[in-house]
């Protein structure tokens, strides 16, 4: 196999996300694309991959294959449709991660209307609450909330947006409203588990002050529309996005609490790796992101 063949290989195999996703897309076993990634790994004298049998993850010099092979490919698409006189067209398959309840109900619709306009592109979207590695994982893009510390990524913010506390007018008039962040300890607090390690721990803070509070109640979950029913059934405080419960604020369906503290911040964004943005298929659904959400 020649060196962009084995990129393009290589790609579709992280994209995918398994050797038996890859082989399916391929239409081949799954021990002939094991084969051959041993074989590419062994022409290259590195390891590529770390597998286990539920999950691979990039080794160094497989993260600097994949993202520089990435440009390399981008680089050769336009050099291709140069020299051939073509526009660039979207195409080929897009592969995208959201959280579940924006996935669900703000990214879908907006993705539906993308594919209607780019019908040679295949969107893939994948909705989860746990935190996505956009590299490792295969991602060409993930719609991520709050600030973006990697510089290898480009991100765009889609919609401003913030984080607040809210319950129902019938929880506040039985438990009373707190007044401090420390009050939310004598609180029954609704928890989203979006990750073991900020389970439960609230960020407040006002002007110089931060608070960190880690609070407690009897519900918990990882869907966000769960948390969101159970705070309008009087079951307690919850920290949930304006994007979300705009509506229910303003109708009085939930009340915000401590709305004179900040919590941390939550803009939404869509991310992908900046060597990416040589892609046609990127390129459009950044910028019909944009248009769409604005």
């Amino acid at each position: 196999m020649d060196g962009f063949s084995d990129l393009r290989f290589f790609s579709l195999l992280l994209r995918e996300g398994s050797l038996a996703a890859a082989a399916q897309q391929m239409g081949l076993t799954p021990p002939a694309v094991s084969r051959r990634l041993a074989l590419l790994e062994q022409r290259l004298g590195v390891r590529l991959l770390n597998r286990t049998t539920r999950r691979m993850h990039l080794t160094p010099e497989g993260e600097t294959y994949l993202l520089e092979g990435a440009r390399i490919l981008s680089e050769l698409d336009a050099l291709e449709r140069s020299v051939a006189g073509a526009r660039s067209l979207p195409r080929g398959p897009l592969k995208i991660a959201a959280t579940l309840g924006f996935g669900r109900t703000r990214l879908a619709p907006a993705l539906s209307a993308f594919a209607r306009a780019y019908p040679e592109v295949q969107v893939q979207l994948h909705l989860t609450e746990r935190p996505v590695n956009l590299v490792e994982q295969g991602f060409d893009a993930v719609v991520r909330f709050g600030e973006q510390p990697d510089s290898r990524l480009t991100a765009r913010r889609l919609l401003r947006n913030r984080r607040v506390l809210c319950a129902s007018p019938g929880y506040l008039a039985l438990a009373g409203e707190p007044r401090l962040p420390s009050d939310l300890l004598a609180h029954r607090c609704i928890v989203i588990r979006e990750s073991d390690e900020t389970y439960g721990t609230w960020h407040l803070r006002q002007g110089s002050t931060q608070e960190t509070v880690k609070v407690n109640g009897a519900l918990s979950t990882n869907d966000g529309g769960a948390a969101l029913a159970w705070a309008l059934d009087d079951q307690g405080i919850l920290q949930r996005s304006l994007w979300d419960i705009a509506a229910l604020l303003a109708s009085g369906q939930l009340r915000e609490v401590l709305p004179d503290w900040k919590l941390p911040p939550a803009d939404i964004y869509l991310v992908h790796a900046s060597k990416s943005e040589l892609s046609a298929k990127i390129r459009a659904l950044s910028d019909f992101m944009r248009d769409w959400f604005a």
